[in-house]
């Protein structure tokens, strides 16, 4: 396999797990200019080369940071990660909520017995589409009705 070949596998690979700089251009630290070992597409590389720079070599933040493509602030959150999780903090993280939060055990509750009252609640997206309807006007929230489809779907599962 060729350089060019191997390079292109590697940006696969990094894709595939999720560790895939989206900017590498933006990191100008000389390693990663002229060492064949340091990718700048490989975030953790970058990420972990930013930290040690800082903490071993005593470069100043605002250089490190501005060398490796990031603000003063993603440098403390990044370093903040790795302090609490080791390398495995340099891993970008999902943002947002991680479950249904807006769907509560007591909003779920009186879908159920609003479920138990009106069978036509039970069938297909029409049902839940009256179902976020009786949820909006009951608690006053906005839900998507795939959101309430899969919360009904779980409940059943774990009941």
């Amino acid at each position: 396999m060729n350089k060019k070949n191997s390079h292109l596998a590697k940006k696969e690979i990094l894709k595939k797990q999720g560790v895939l700089n989206s900017n590498p251009e933006r990191v100008k630290d000389i390693l990663f200019k002229n060492h064949e070992f340091f990718d700048p597409n490989d975030l953790i590389q970058v990420k972990y080369e930013m930290i040690r720079q800082v903490l071993k070599d005593g470069i100043p933040i605002t250089n490190a940071s501005s060398n490796f493509g990031y603000s003063r602030f993603s440098f403390y959150r990044i370093l903040s990660a790795f302090e609490k999780e080791g390398i495995l903090g340099l891993i970008s993280k999902k943002r947002g909520p991680v479950d249904a939060h807006k769907l509560s055990e007591e909003v779920m509750d009186f879908v159920e017995a609003e479920m138990k009252k009106d069978e036509t609640l039970r069938t297909g997206t029409g049902g839940t589409g009256k179902i976020k309807t009786l949820i909006e006007k009951h608690f006053g929230i906005t839900i998507h009705p795939r959101s309430v489809e899969r919360a009904i779907a779980k409940r059943k599962k774990n009941q």
